[in-house]
């Protein structure tokens, strides 16, 4: 079990992110305060003025496990991240904090290439997070968490995924527009994560 080298979350009292008071579009406020420690823990960042965050969630009708081994694979973004079109990892990778890879990015997107070092990797509790250290790219000090949490709903066992981000609004952009951009790009991917996830196996129900 790899974890960050230092704290990746902040507490309520230090950070001025409200994310944790809002419920995320897909999960039932019951739901989102059985997932709220982790979402303090784990998602809960010092907004710096110039910064935007934000969280989100996707319900999937997969196993954790399922999921989580698509989650988990650094060197494979592209399995289920839209608009990256080839990803390498540096000499000595092995899945553990530190590790960089070299992303390239599909054309008509403001980015090209993007530098990302693995920031946490949790496998007894399913938590990563990485963030981008460099390229061409306007999505400066970018970090993101994801975490795969297992939920029962009307007897069926499925997943919950939260992923959520700090990044810096470029100059020349709003922080409306600069969270409605990175918003989307995230809720593209989890919503792939889903359709691969449900492919791979079907759901497990419950008794």
């Amino acid at each position: 079990m790899e974890k960050a080298e230092g704290p990746i979350q902040t507490t309520a009292e230090s950070s001025s992110s409200s994310s944790y008071h809002t419920v995320p579009s897909g999960l039932t406020r019951e739901e989102f305060e059985d997932l709220k420690p982790v979402v303090i823990q784990f998602h809960n960042y010092r907004v710096n003025p110039g910064q935007c965050s934000s969280l989100l969630a996707q319900r999937i009708h997969a196993s954790p496990n399922d999921v989580w081994s698509i989650v988990r694979r650094f060197e494979k973004p592209q399995i289920y991240k839209h608009f990256i079109k080839s990803c390498s990892v540096r000499e000595g990778f092995s899945t553990t904090v530190g590790d960089l890879r070299d992303v390239n990015v599909i054309s008509g997107l403001p980015a090209a290439t993007s530098i990302e070092r693995l920031d946490v990797m949790d496998e007894e509790r399913r938590v990563t997070g990485f963030s981008i250290i460099g390229g061409d790219h306007r999505l400066k000090n970018y970090r993101s968490v994801t975490t795969v949490h297992e939920v029962a709903r009307e007897g069926k066992i499925g997943t919950v995924v939260l992923e959520s981000y700090v990044v810096d609004v470029p100059e020349g952009n709003t922080e409306e527009d600069t969270r409605l951009f990175a918003d989307t790009v995230v809720k593209l991917n989890l919503q792939k994560l889903a359709s691969v996830a449900e492919a791979v196996t079907p759901c497990e129900t419950g008794n």
